[in-house]
């Protein structure tokens, strides 16, 4: 007579997780900043862009995205867009027009000005993904409130936003206090401070230069040294940066070292010594300081007589 095999009984399986598509908000007005912080350049880079290519690796898919007069911008137009809900206002907007695009898919989604948020941080967070809850999300280092702008929303928290706006609220940081999202503790603090005005994206810049090994060893502070400065482009130099104007964050010192700095951004083909500078509308020596705010002007020499 044979023995019956001991069977263990079944465990129960987990949730399958759905797909993963990203989502990299750009949508917001930028008031305080005063340009468009998805234009902002770091290391040459827009965050626009930094911030894509962050998620892209991550996910299946990647969608920018905007509101409905931003489809035509040159930046965001590179990228597959998703068009802004119309009836409810802020990053929620974003949230809901994905998920009535593709309902059937996780979102991770990703505002665009966290300069400082890195890889390790976006894997850690979809190691710690929850399928089986809403949503996963980071709590602040700062407050301890879920961060809603670096988190991923399933496929279940959808019926669950839109009955979340019907009731006349847009706040996806309250949706997710009362919601059914699982909190982590963030394992880089600060990845996730966000930039929001000319001052921030001056401290933000330093930090990653620092980072990168590029900034001054004798600076005080986190700002120290850092200064915006108003850009403009003539002739041939405005041929080659594509643009007459730009306000920068720099730790220049003088309009040599501000022009040997944009060298590495745009391939101007022309050496200082055959350039004019000139700062607020006087013509200036190479070696003058340069203070915030100032207007610096690069004029190539003119042809003919």
């Amino acid at each position: 007579m044979v023995e019956p095999t001991a069977v263990s009984p079944p465990r129960p399986a987990g949730p399958v997780a759905a797909p993963l598509y990203g989502l990299v908000l750009t949508g917001g007005r930028s008031t305080r900043m005063q340009r468009d912080k998805a234009t902002l350049e770091y290391a040459g880079q827009s965050q626009l862009q930094r911030a894509v290519g962050l998620v892209t690796p991550l996910v299946e898919r990647v969608f920018v995205s905007v509101r409905a007069d931003q489809t035509g911008d040159p930046l965001r137009a590179r990228f597959a867009q998703i068009v802004d809900s119309s009836n409810v206002a802020g990053p929620i907007a974003g949230i809901i027009a994905a998920q009535s695009c593709h309902p059937d898919v996780a979102w991770l989604v990703l505002a665009c000005d966290l300069p400082l948020l890195d890889l390790p941080t976006l894997e850690h967070l979809l190691r710690s993904r929850r399928p089986e809850r809403q949503a996963t999300a980071y709590r602040s280092s700062h407050d301890g409130l879920p961060e809603p702008l670096c988190a991923i929303y399933e496929p279940s928290s959808r019926e669950a936003i839109r009955a979340y706006v019907g009731t006349g609220r847009d706040c996806p940081r309250k949706f997710l206090i009362n919601g059914d999202a699982a909190l982590l503790d963030q394992p880089e603090p600060g990845a996730l401070d966000n930039v929001n005005t000319p001052k921030e994206y001056g401290s933000a810049t330093f930090r990653l230069l620092r980072s990168a090994g590029s900034a001054p060893a004798a600076a005080a502070g986190p700002t120290a040294g850092v200064r915006q400065i108003n850009v403009q482009y003539y002739a041939l130099l405005r041929e080659q940066a594509g643009r007459s104007f730009e306000s920068v964050m720099t730790l220049a010192a003088t309009p040599r070292e501000l022009f040997q700095e944009l060298q590495q951004r745009y391939p101007f083909s022309l050496a200082p010594e055959m350039l004019r500078v000139a700062i607020n509308s006087d013509f200036s020596d190479w070696s003058q300081q340069l203070n915030e705010g100032d207007s610096v002007v690069f004029i190539p020499p003119v042809a003919g007589g």
